[in-house]
């Protein structure tokens, strides 16, 4: 992949380390390295994959986590074409066809999302094949024009959700927002306003407290970490201006899939008048709150605590990674054109004219 961080064609610079892209999932000489999650910041280690069937089990393994998968599905992609690189043209398609199944379904929740990634790297196979160019180069060069492209649409929704957070304000996020926490940040930075962010630390994996908090101090924000039972009662003593969030899926009905938790800190805010703001895209794919499948993970994670057992044997555990969040609860989905009324999503995709393989954010 080519540009070194921070230089002018590059949408992640002034970015914290966690949101530059060789930081997420970088492709290189017939490997792809993904920083784990998992244990960041205590430890920076990155896990290299060998073949394009690792990458897909990182992803559901959660050594990225957020939009990281999105990254590293298409550096996966580019990993496949060098895996195949001396079949003929015929079996290359065939090959990169099984891996973008493969890859796209790591994790059931956001399959049609991925699907998309995987499909524009297919495109871009399809051309380098027919100009007779490498074709693992040609996707790792997708990869980092439709990362900047991506961040370049969440850098638009920053500035509406910035407008909607007054001066010295104090926001709440959930788990980990990935792109929009770090457009935020820097949008706020550029009009020097002030922020006090309070993240909930999101278990099992701790995304707010490891992740969202790191990026927040690192990007020079008063920065508060909570306890998941915590929201309500910070609401109301912290005076919380603004809750808001990214989301894993928005459904064209208006329901809103995120991590496991954004549907009771929803609760909180409408009781208490603070406005909810979801920043994404709707999901063509998915109608409605049907055609949403929640993924249900290892119970055993809810049991123990960064490793650290907390329950007693016998006793049983639940994690669905997911909750889905009726329109009534949210104030507005943030876009690139603008924020929307949950209730009008479809008109967001008449205006936009997405493309096939566009990354849906």
């Amino acid at each position: 992949m080519s540009g070194p961080a921070g230089s002018p064609q590059r949408a992640d610079h002034d970015l914290a380390f966690l949101l530059r892209y060789e930081n997420v999932a970088w492709y290189e000489d017939g490997a792809v390295r993904i920083l784990d999650r998992r244990v960041y910041p205590a430890e920076l280690r990155f896990v290299t994959c060998r073949t394009h069937g690792e990458v897909a089990q990182a992803i559901t393994d959660m050594v990225t986590q957020s939009c990281g998968p999105f990254t590293a599905a298409a550096a996966g992609m580019a990993l496949a074409a060098w895996e195949c690189r001396d079949l003929d043209e015929a079996g290359q398609r065939a090959y990169l066809k099984t891996a973008a199944h493969t890859i796209s379904h790591a994790r059931p929740t956001t399959a049609a999302r991925m699907a998309r990634i995987t499909g524009g790297c297919l495109a871009a196979a399809e051309e380098a094949l027919a100009a007779g160019k490498p074709v693992d180069r040609a996707i790792a060069d997708h990869l980092v024009a439709a990362n900047n492209k991506r961040y370049g649409k969440v850098a638009k929704m920053a500035s509406y959700l910035v407008d909607m957070i007054p001066d010295d304000g104090k926001v709440m996020t959930q788990c980990f927002g990935e792109t929009i926490v770090g457009m935020m940040l820097r949008e706020a930075r550029n009009r020097g306003k002030q922020l006090h962010i309070f993240c909930p630390e999101t278990r099992p994996y701790f995304q707010g407290a490891r992740l969202t908090a790191t990026v927040c101090r690192e990007m020079g924000f008063d920065t508060t970490v909570i306890t998941d039972n915590m929201p309500a009662c910070v609401m109301e003593r912290e005076g919380i201006d603004v809750f808001t969030c990214a989301a894993d899926a928005i459904c064209l009905d208006g329901h809103v899939v995120n991590k496991i938790g954004t549907f009771q800190i929803a609760i909180a805010a409408k009781y208490m008048g603070v406005p909810f703001f979801v920043s994404g895209i709707p999901d063509e794919s998915h109608k409605s709150r049907r055609d949403i499948r929640i993924e249900n993970r290892d119970p055993e994670f809810v049991l123990q605590a960064m490793g650290v057992r907390t329950a007693a044997p016998g006793v049983k555990g639940y994690y669905p990674s997911f909750d889905i969040t009726p329109p009534h609860l949210i104030s507005g989905v943030v876009t690139d054109l603008g924020i929307f009324s949950p209730y009008d999503l479809p008109r967001y995709l008449v205006q936009a004219d997405l493309g096939p393989y566009e990354m849906v954010i």
